[in-house]
């Protein structure tokens, strides 16, 4: 547990080398998604370590303040967190909105120019058409309402129905991280942070700031992720901007196959920048 910001922080770190990475998790997840992400990538490569936070209200993390709980308090928040622990990385990892986040922390100055940053499956995009108001309207009246938590949670205590879950993704995992998720999806603390996360996710004050961007990013796309399609990261590739693209594997590939994209990123750095 680390106190930075005012908040306090489950930080989950991996190896001990000089180069330094930070992974951000992905809505409703916590760092313990990069667990075995972080044995494959180390056994690769021990010479790096590993910084991966539980988000603020996620976790095992405490929440951040009533009315200060989107995008750019999140990056703030973390700009903090990563204070406390220089050097800084070189490296910044984030899945799904992970991959935002990233983002916001770097258009904000909360990285280095030279820093590398990787999205897996990254949502970066609004969603299209209706979605795109119904969704964000639809998190904040849940995050509203103080029953919709202990319900989900109560819920969740089916593990049939998280595996559909994780299945509606476009992946498929093994039961230990089935289990895991259903350990999460369970405690209401960490759904309700989940909800206040989506209610005030400012995507399209993303996108207008995008153009600012000069930090060289990868998009890892998963052929078969269900649930931010493949092609928005063909509509954000410009200079600066590479794709990858990965068959076989769904919205939660750092969770599929840890050893295929940790050789991606470490052995064949030019194969993920194609």
């Amino acid at each position: 547990m680390v106190s930075a910001g005012g908040l306090r922080w489950h930080l989950a770190r991996w190896g001990d080398g000089p180069r330094r990475a930070l992974w951000l998790h992905g809505t409703g997840a916590c760092s313990d998604s990069f667990h075995t992400l972080a044995q494959a990538w180390l056994a690769r490569d021990a010479g790096w370590t590993l910084l991966a936070p539980d988000l603020p209200g996620q976790g095992r993390s405490a929440p951040l303040p009533s009315g200060r709980r989107g995008m750019a308090a999140m990056a703030t928040a973390l700009r903090a967190l990563l204070a406390t622990q220089a050097p800084p990385p070189e490296l910044v990892l984030g899945h799904s909105a992970g991959g935002a986040l990233m983002l916001r922390l770097a258009l904000d100055g909360g990285l280095p120019a030279d820093t590398r940053l990787v999205g897996l499956n990254a949502a970066l995009q609004p969603f299209d058409g209706l979605a795109g108001w119904t969704y964000p309207a639809l998190a904040r009246l849940l995050a509203w309402n103080p029953l919709v938590p202990p319900l989900a949670a109560w819920r969740a205590r089916d593990l049939s129905a998280v595996r559909r879950l994780i299945t509606a993704t476009g992946s498929t995992l093994d039961e230990a991280a089935v289990a895991r998720y259903g350990h999460w999806l369970r405690q209401p603390t960490h759904l309700a942070g989940v909800l206040s996360m989506m209610a005030d996710w400012d995507l399209p004050g993303l996108q207008r700031d995008l153009p600012r961007l000069t930090h060289p990013l990868t998009l890892v796309v998963g052929e078969r992720d269900a649930v931010v399609p493949p092609a928005q990261a063909a509509r954000l590739r410009r200079p600066g901007v590479q794709v990858q693209r990965l068959d076989g594997l769904g919205h939660l590939m750092h969770e599929e196959d840890p050893p295929r994209l940790a050789a991606l990123l470490l052995d064949q750095p030019s194969a993920a920048c194609s």
